[in-house]
């Protein structure tokens, strides 16, 4: 049990309990759970009682707690101390004061404080109470965009997208909104649709580069010329030559359109530009490996691990090198490594299972 949980009274997981029981996705329950999240600051009313007394009491929330006292209708108090609580990591205390200030006024900086404090561990819970708190605070653009993010972290695609064309129908050029909608497009694998936000968010804010790397890779994943013209315009604009990415983007487009000569020279232009763009050095190996340029390849490979010995992609591509030039074991090593690195690494795990079946055999 955590430092908070301790100090605990019964009552707090009584309605913790019915709190739960309460936001299991029907809107029916909505009444309930405002009704139960009004018990839980009334916990809070008196700072002397409050399950939190013990934290609110020390240093350095003692002296906005004595402040409070002599003015426990200030909602700004509770929102400063809510703000340190975050910070320090006390999410408990710091949800219960959120939600006293918005009892006493409604403010969405206080309705943001509840919501991102339950989206963390219950965003159903953050869906119940945005759809409340819209109700005080219809214009809010945060709440809203809020509110969709609380949809997708609760893998409700077509609500967290409905959620996002409502916002666009108001701010039809609100680059944030249309990023998002692009990655739930991409969710539901509408890419041609997603691409469509994209390339709007990218020509309503054209000077952000990172936006224009996203679009370029969906481009060069697509196969879509555009991003050979998208890149050029790129490199242009990068007078100073900070950016290896419009390089490789424009080297993955040539390298997925099976121009590998083109795609070779541009992995290497990126490699000069970015020493440590790793996925540069992957990517031309790949290559030369395609071409049965099996050392030259395991040597772009093993020059990525020597520039990030924790990358698990350089491991994973040694040991393919390793393995078509029979070094068995050194291949086994080398796959184990990728997945130590990443347990997420599901190839390099079935390699490694695959090739200890083969030493054992041969053993």
């Amino acid at each position: 049990m955590n430092k908070i949980g301790l100090l605990l009274p019964r009552r707090y997981y009584f309605y913790q309990l019915l709190l739960r029981r309460s936001v299991q996705g029907s809107v029916r329950y909505s009444a309930l759970f405002i009704i139960l999240t009004i018990l839980l600051v009334a916990c809070n009313d008196d700072d002397q009682s409050s399950p939190f007394s013990d934290i609110l009491s020390q240093p350095p929330y003692a002296s906005l707690t004595d402040s409070i006292k002599k003015q426990p209708k200030n909602d700004d108090l509770y929102f400063r101390r809510a703000v340190l609580l975050n910070k320090n990591n006390f999410p408990e205390p710091a949800l219960a004061d959120f939600q006293k200030a918005w009892t006493l006024s409604k403010q969405e900086k206080y309705a943001l404080g509840i919501a991102k404090a339950w989206m963390d561990k219950k965003p159903d819970s953050a869906v119940i109470f945005l759809n409340e708190a819209l109700k005080q605070l219809p214009q809010s653009y945060l709440l809203q965009l809020t509110l969709a993010r609380s949809y997708d972290a609760l893998n409700k695609t077509n609500e967290a997208l409905e959620a996002c064309n409502q916002l666009l129908k108001a701010l039809p050029d609100e680059p944030e909104v249309l990023v998002f909608q692009s990655e739930l497009l991409d969710k539901k694998g509408d890419s041609l649709a997603s691409v469509v936000s994209l390339e709007k968010a990218v020509r309503l804010v054209p000077h952000n580069f990172n936006l224009a790397f996203t679009l370029a890779d969906k481009y060069a994943a697509t196969k879509n010329p555009k991003a050979v013209t998208l890149c050029d315009s790129l490199i242009l604009k990068d007078s100073l030559s900070q950016f290896a990415e419009p390089y490789y983007f424009k080297g993955l487009y040539y390298a997925n359109t099976n121009n590998k000569v083109k795609a070779l020279q541009l992995f290497d232009e990126t490699i000069k530009h970015g020493y440590n763009f790793l996925n540069a050095y992957i990517e031309k190996g790949r290559i030369l490996l395609d071409q049965k340029k099996t050392v030259e390849a395991y040597k772009v490979f093993n020059l990525a691990n020597t520039i990030k010995p924790s990358f698990p992609d350089a491991y994973y591509w040694m040991a393919v090198c390793q393995e078509e030039l029979k070094q068995t074991d050194d291949a086994l090593s080398n796959y184990e490594k990728a997945y130590q690195l990443d347990k997420t690494f599901i190839e390099a795990k079935e390699a490694a299972e695959r090739l200890s079946k083969v030493v054992k055999v041969a053993g």
